[in-house]
């Protein structure tokens, strides 16, 4: 997804999700999509290659692996690597999901040997490597719109035609057998020939969910691979993918953030979000546990590439909330991801079709160091694993309810989380008996557990066994 045309409208449907839009509930149902272990416990860390080295290219971008591992990433995800269309190009380089050649690099990223040595240097630091890849459209220069025009959908007039307002692309017909055995072809190629973990599949929603079904086998059949969908679909997470976008989510967060007077982005842009505080989370959560099969995952983010640049970077939509929220996307129950420059509070929204000048600088700084620190969290605490062998979620409830309280329960392991959802103080009353904090210790200071009368505006606090 790259245009705000489709934000806009994936942020309607996400904002009104509720069981009911789901053609049946799968809450009572267990994913089939294998999840590879090491996913359980991993961090995304999206990679912005055009915009997010000095280099721009795949060698500058190996470079920073350590680093990466350093931070505590398990999985990077690669914004498309494939050479881009340049008829009806956008902008000056075009959008990363115009695809010209699906077997191919980018000469702007460098060679499929670049490629090749990539993966090789980040599973040798133990991260594993997915591939973003567009299965709903292809550019317009595409060699299969000369080749195989039978491939693409078409429009009353019997042209082919890009979604939505992606003008640079052309929609792919899922209903002809040809397509789906080309595409087939080329997400097994990647694993074959480079050895890649799995893939970010965009727009996934778009395509039909019987030709993810199809694909996901003969995946599997190669090495074990980890699948994310970008959408908030439930049916997707049956048996293809393991994880799906917490879009909706974002937009509770969003719509919170708003609320309560610290989402300058929304406030400036005239969007009316919804008027909700933190027991909005609560709702979401008990729709998604109906209408999702258990073990199945959602993917957490306060940023990524479509907000950044289209939405938002995350400090003009949570001001000084920014840091809450940061914390629930890694102890609510799904898996976090970090997009190009958040570990360092890169505060800028990148372009899309042309080369930005401002970058970020990696120097480690105070937020290096709180992202480090959640990242080890998610790594050290069984309670915050994803899929079906987290913790069970149980609710702390307040007499506030700004206040979002909560601990990740196993038999060896828990996580309390305790959040002021507001700009103003709150006091920590409890809805009955205070849940016990003995034995704990405040995760952030390394002192004794202890509960405060008072939470500050936005204060967090995370509280693990000793």
């Amino acid at each position: 997804m790259n245009h705000a045309k489709l934000a806009a409208m994936m942020l309607a449907a996400a904002s009104a999700f509720t069981p009911a839009l789901c053609a049946q509930e799968l809450g009572k149902t267990t994913t089939t999509a294998n999840l590879p272990e090491w996913a359980e416990t991993a961090v995304i860390y999206e990679a912005n290659l055009r915009q997010g080295t000095q280099g721009r290219t795949l060698k500058s971008m190996s470079d920073e692996l350590p680093r990466l591992k350093q931070l505590g990433v398990d999985i990077v995800w690669l914004m498309p690597i494939h050479p881009i269309s340049e008829l009806n190009r956008k902008g000056t380089l075009g959008s990363y999901y115009a695809v010209k050649d699906y077997k191919a690099v980018n000469p702007e990223f460098g060679t499929l040997d670049d490629f090749k040595d990539f993966v090789k240097r980040a599973h040798a630091l133990g991260i594993k490597v997915i591939l973003d890849e567009v299965c709903n459209h292809t550019g317009c220069d595409n060699s299969w719109v000369t080749e195989n025009p039978g491939l693409y959908a078409r429009n009353e007039g019997g042209e082919m035609f890009g979604p939505f307002d992606w003008t640079d692309t052309y929609k792919l017909d899922y209903s002809n057998p040809a397509t789906r055995a080309a595409m087939l072809d080329a997400l097994k190629f990647w694993v074959e020939e480079c050895d890649i973990d799995g893939y970010r599949c965009d727009v996934a929603m778009e395509v039909p969910t019987d030709f993810w079904e199809e694909a996901r086998p003969q995946l599997e059949a190669i090495k074990p691979v980890f699948m994310l969908a970008e959408a908030a679909k439930p049916e997707l997470t049956s048996k293809a993918f393991n994880a799906d976008y917490a879009w909706p989510m974002k937009d509770v967060f969003n719509a919170i953030a708003a609320t309560k007077g610290v989402n300058r982005y929304a406030k400036e842009h005239g969007q009316k979000l919804p008027v909700v505080n933190a027991l909005a989370i609560d709702s979401l959560l008990q729709a998604q546990e109906l209408s999702y099969p258990q073990g199945s995952i959602r993917m957490n983010m306060v940023t990524n590439h479509d907000l950044n640049s289209w939405e938002g970077t995350e400090f003009e939509r949570y001001g000084r909330g920014l840091g809450a929220f940061a914390v629930l996307s890694y102890t609510l129950p799904g898996m976090p991801m970090m997009y190009t420059g958040q570990e360092v509070g890169f505060n800028h929204p990148f372009e899309f079709f042309e080369i930005d000048t401002v970058q970020p600088d990696y120097k480690a700084n105070e937020f290096t160091t709180f992202y480090t620190m959640l990242n080890s969290l998610k790594h050290n605490h069984p309670a915050l694993r994803a899929g079906k062998r987290g913790g069970k979620m149980v609710r702390h409830m307040t007499q506030s309810p700004d206040i979002y309280a909560f601990s990740r329960v196993l038999p060896e392991d828990e996580v309390m989380v305790i959040i002021n959802m507001s700009d103003e103080p709150q006091p920590l009353k409890w809805k009955g008996k205070a849940p016990s904090v003995k034995g704990k210790t405040d995760y952030f200071t390394s002192a004794d557990a202890k509960l405060p009368e008072t939470l500050q505006p936005w204060q967090f606090m995370i509280l693990t066994d000793k």
